[in-house]
């Protein structure tokens, strides 16, 4: 099931999604994060980066339960700017590595885009680890590739450089 969390559902989500963010690192997931990557720095970012965007409105987070448990999030990020009022990013998709392939993902994907445009938004946009299998998920949601960035990213598991992939999807 997907729900949209608010900022009062902190406490209730904060466990799960602690332990999704530090699975999906741990499981070498390039979502910004290096190894090691303790679960106390997996608390503080939902914490400190994202309960403050959920609160004043400058983000949305989705979550897929299965029975009781949070196993996947995503949020969408309305474009702040008045020139690109028409654009949100898509930003953390995460879904558990036990609870992968099962379509969550993909699910997750289609609440933010419906969310999109129920808030007017016409252009989704993302970025990816070129590398990453993901990609592929994006690509059969009718994501296009607007470019790769060469040595964008470094690699959560060493210290290689790897190329990031830039996506769009026009909602209208």
């Amino acid at each position: 099931m997907i729900s949209r969390l608010t900022a009062n559902d902190l406490n209730n989500a904060l466990d799960d999604l602690t332990e999704i963010l530090h699975a999906c690192v741990h499981d070498g997931a390039s979502i910004g994060f290096i190894q090691p990557f303790p679960s106390d720095d997996a608390q503080r970012y939902w914490q400190s980066h994202v309960w403050p965007n959920i609160q004043t409105g400058a983000a949305e987070i989705f979550v897929y339960r299965d029975g009781e448990r949070i196993v996947g999030t995503a949020q969408l990020v309305p474009a702040a700017m008045p020139n690109q009022a028409h654009r949100a990013d898509v930003s953390k998709l995460l879904v558990h590595p036990r609870a992968r392939r099962r379509g969550i993902g993909r699910a997750l994907m289609a609440a933010v885009e419906a969310r999109a445009r129920e808030l007017g938004r016409s252009l989704l946009v993302l970025d990816t680890r070129s590398t990453d299998p993901s990609l592929l998920l994006y690509q059969s949601l009718g994501f296009e590739i607007a470019g790769e960035i060469p040595n964008y990213c470094r690699s959560p598991e060493n210290d290689r450089l790897e190329p990031t992939t830039f996506m769009f999807k026009d909602l209208s």
